[in-house]
């Protein structure tokens, strides 16, 4: 399985979008610094996660969302 996620800073309220096989060895990454956009911006909180077959999908719809450019539309996202 494979995700499109987002994740939240917790002391400045921006998002991060990505995607991964691995959820949890992903968080663990931006969490320790070992990601450059998210290094010393976290800690960071899982606020969604979408769920695909294949990687190829998953990567579509990060992109997606990152297209929108919008804080709304990614919000939408995450209250469902």
């Amino acid at each position: 399985m494979f995700f499109v996620y987002i994740l939240q800073s917790e002391p400045t309220g921006k998002y991060y979008i990505g995607s991964t096989g691995n959820i949890e060895e992903r968080l663990k990454r931006h969490n320790s610094g070992r990601s450059d956009y998210t290094r010393n911006k976290g800690p960071w909180t899982l606020r969604y996660k979408e769920k695909f077959t294949d990687l190829s999908a998953a990567r579509k719809k990060e992109l997606f969302i990152k297209r929108q450019k919008s804080r709304k539309y990614t919000e939408s996202l995450i209250a469902g």
